[in-house]
């Protein structure tokens, strides 16, 4: 969709993880930052990724990188607030932007296309992925026009908590299926958030 931007999160601290950069974890021959991209690139226009640090090391993903634009690493707001600012700076045409994390190796194929569906039905200005009657708020549909007011709140309200602000401006919630892989069902935004989930992430995509 071209009026659609994405932003893949890689800016957080992986502390459950050891530290480092959680996308270079590698499974089944290939990052997860690599799976991740294959999933959400050809549902969006232009892509960036959100992560603080050198970007040297990401040249091989052939992306732009954008790092935080807020200091003290004030959680994912900080990433969606980057990509919303990288995206009015550099794709201004776009009027929505999609978040997802990098460590969600099985997001649908469909992700955008839904989630653009039922804002643009419920005339809304964002919208967030559920499965199994949970959200996931980093999971979601950002209008780039909301861009200053998230400044406003991370900056001089010290906002943090993504469902906090996201209420003020109406929200809706999409529910989204499990995904077959291999001969199991799995949570489509299911993380891979310590070493354990990697192992079981890996087996999965082996079998």
């Amino acid at each position: 969709m071209t009026d659609v931007a994405g932003v893949i999160l890689a800016g957080g601290l992986a502390r459950r993880m050891g530290g480092g950069d959680k996308g270079m974890k590698s499974l089944a021959g290939e990052s997860l930052l690599t799976r991740i991209i294959k999933r959400i690139k050809p549902q969006v226009g232009p892509l960036v990724l959100n992560a603080n640090g050198d970007s040297d090391r990401f040249k091989a993903f052939s992306l732009p990188v954008a790092a935080d634009v807020v200091d003290d690493n004030p959680g994912p707001l900080a990433g969606v607030l980057t990509g919303l600012e990288w995206v009015a700076r550099h794709s201004p045409d776009a009027k929505w932007m999609v978040s997802v994390p990098c460590d969600a190796p099985f997001v649908p194929v469909d992700l955008v296309e839904r989630l653009v569906s039922e804002a643009s039905k419920q005339n809304l200005p964002l919208a967030c992925a559920m499965s199994h009657g949970r959200t996931h708020p980093v999971v979601g549909l950002w209008s780039v026009a909301l861009r200053d007011d998230l400044r406003q709140a991370i900056v001089h309200e010290e906002m943090r908590k993504v469902d906090r602000w996201t209420e003020r401006h109406g929200i809706c919630h999409v529910s989204f299926d499990d995904v077959v892989i291999g001969n199991e069902t799995v949570d489509p935004f299911f993380n891979a958030n310590k070493l354990d989930d990697l192992l079981k992430v890996e087996s999965l995509l082996r079998e």
